[in-house]
């Protein structure tokens, strides 16, 4: 399974049962939730792991896909050069960017995390999330 989006559009769907959850309602009824997932998770991109987790969080989010936050400790962070970039969410806050440096050079904005989430998603703080269109591979196996 492979999913990503935007920080600005992020993912909804209701979370895995018995997994611990966090997230409510925000204005017009849109709802954003995140939940820990107990499923292995990875990111592949030619061929090399770039994040490995047991311990990623699922962000849900109304009308959009999924997106998996992991763990810093869990991410290739030899691989990832911080960005200039930011952007800002309604919902989750300000978010930062990293570059994904690679063999053949650098996928642009490729990273991202909210380092100072709003109190919804506080869960995500020190997580990181992939754009799935800007990597090979989003996998997560039971």
């Amino acid at each position: 399974m492979s999913a990503a989006a935007t920080p600005d559009e992020s993912p909804a769907a209701s979370p895995a049962a018995g997994a611990a959850s966090h997230g409510g309602t925000a204005s017009g009824g849109h709802r954003i939730g995140v939940a820990l997932n107990r499923h292995r998770v990875r990111v592949i991109h030619q061929g090399v792991t770039m994040a490995d987790t047991q311990a990623a969080l699922t962000l849900t989010e109304t009308g959009l896909p999924e997106v998996f936050y992991f763990p810093r400790s869990d991410v290739n962070m030899a691989r990832l050069e911080r960005s200039n970039h930011t952007s800002h969410c309604p919902f989750k806050g300000d978010a930062s960017y990293f570059h994904l440096r690679t063999e053949d050079g650098m996928v642009e904005n490729a990273v991202w995390c909210y380092e100072n989430p709003l109190d919804g998603v506080r869960q995500i703080k020190g997580y990181l999330a992939f754009y799935a269109s800007r990597v090979d591979r989003i996998d997560q196996t039971s």
